[in-house]
């Protein structure tokens, strides 16, 4: 999930297009961070650029005009949001109906689908990927693949493994939550990853199995959202700030839990699989007649890494 600011400077300035080594493009405007690579006909990929590039100017101003019920819970009747990336948070979210959960915990996989959109029907494109933070959506060509690496901590942002999805499958998007990611969390998971149909669902499914990576432990330092971030949607509620030793039977409880959640998305429809890391601890959720394992490589092998955790000074 990316945090968008109104009261920030830079909210509308100059969105910033840069090219960057390996043919890729860097789009930056406020707190949007685009990383966006893409292999086909030259052509192909000039003009896939330009398209995105051509979206990406205003698309922070479309934001912030819709903010204030950005930053709601979807509501009886249900506002009628005006953007294209406000309505793709607004789908996002409404699958979880059942959860305290704003349109923005889908906003940085909305952007990435939004720019990906733009490119659906270019020929001669064999793949490409837009990255917003962590958060991915991408566009395959038949027979083609794609290589996303994986992080089970957040903290160090340190790739432990990578992913291969095939054009066959139907996973677009790719996005990874946890307490020291870029939004506020109510649960304990260092990373939980989610891969969905898009990168909008993958993000807030991320959000809320992250949140469900929990228990009640003296250890877990836990105190209002808005005394993080005056300007956070889940207002005075109690989020982790840090989070000390635990047990390992502890550990795997949360765990449990998150699992357990994971497992009813995928049962319902809601994402294709997920992978939560807590403390050393590994757990991956899966379709038996789709296993993700088969391409994971070498994710699994962190498990019992016990990252130092980091307290509130």
């Amino acid at each position: 999930m990316l945090a968008v600011d109104s009261s920030s400077n830079d909210v509308f300035g100059a969105a910033q297009v840069l090219p960057l080594q390996g043919g890729r493009l860097h789009l930056n405007e406020g707190p949007i961070d685009l990383i966006i690579g893409a292999e086909g006909e030259p052509a192909a990929v000039s003009t896939a650029y330009q398209r995105i590039a051509r979206r990406f100017e205003g698309l922070l101003g479309e934001l912030v005009t819709e903010l204030p019920h950005l930053r709601q819970p979807l509501g009886m009747p249900a506002h009628r949001f005006q953007g294209r990336v406000a309505s793709l948070m607004a789908n996002a979210v409404s699958k979880h109906a059942d959860d305290f959960v704003t349109p923005m915990a889908a906003v940085a996989g909305a952007v990435a689908d939004e720019m990906i959109a733009q490119v659906n029907d270019l020929t001669g494109l064999r793949k490409i990927y837009v990255n917003d933070g962590g958060d991915i959506a991408f566009h395959l060509s038949p027979n083609e693949t794609i290589s996303i690496g994986l992080v089970s901590v957040l903290h160090t942002a340190t790739v432990d493994g990578s992913i291969r999805i095939p054009a066959a499958a139907p996973i677009r998007g790719v996005a990874t939550s946890g307490m020291d990611g870029r939004s506020l969390s109510f649960g304990i998971a260092d990373a939980v990853t989610v891969l969905a149909r898009s990168a909008a669902e993958a993000d807030v499914a991320a959000t809320l199995i992250a949140n469900a990576v929990d228990i009640d432990d003296p250890a877990i330092e836990r105190i209002p959202a808005n005394e993080l971030d005056p300007d956070s949607d889940l207002g005075d509620r109690l989020v982790t700030a840090s989070r000390g030793p635990l047990s390992e039977t502890g550990v795997r409880q949360a765990l449990e839990c998150g699992t357990t959640r994971a497992t009813q998305m995928m049962n319902d429809g809601k994402i294709e699989a997920a992978l939560l890391a807590c403390d050393g601890q590994i757990r991956i959720v899966e379709n038996p007649k789709r296993q993700i394992s088969e391409t994971l490589i070498p994710y699994e092998n962190a498990d019992n890494r016990r990252p130092q955790r980091r307290t509130k000074s």
